[in-house]
């Protein structure tokens, strides 16, 4: 794996990350009371997007860190997916 594949199998998993933390945690302005005029009462009183910002990254380095870990490590390789061959439906690599 290099550099440039590093990089873009950490930012998927840091986007895909954040749309979980997202969700968690959150407190609606119904919930708090604190309705702001021409919002959704479902919209978030205080999104803190820095912290979790923060949450996602450091979650997502230890997520990246461990697939990166396995792709290195050789335990799992693209011909691990490859269902044609697997089921003899396509021709047996060379």
């Amino acid at each position: 794996m290099n550099v440039v594949t590093g990089i873009v199998l950490y930012a998927i998993i840091w986007f895909l990350t954040l749309l979980i933390v997202l969700q968690t945690g959150i407190t609606s302005q119904d919930e708090a009371g604190e309705r702001v005029r021409g919002t959704h009462g479902s919209a978030p009183a205080d999104p803190q997007l820095g912290r979790r910002f923060l949450i996602t990254s450091i979650a997502a380095f230890c997520v990246w860190a461990v697939v990166a870990g396995i792709i290195l490590s050789g335990a799992v390789t693209i011909a691990d997916f490859d269902m044609f061959t697997r089921f003899g439906l396509g021709s047996t690599p060379n």
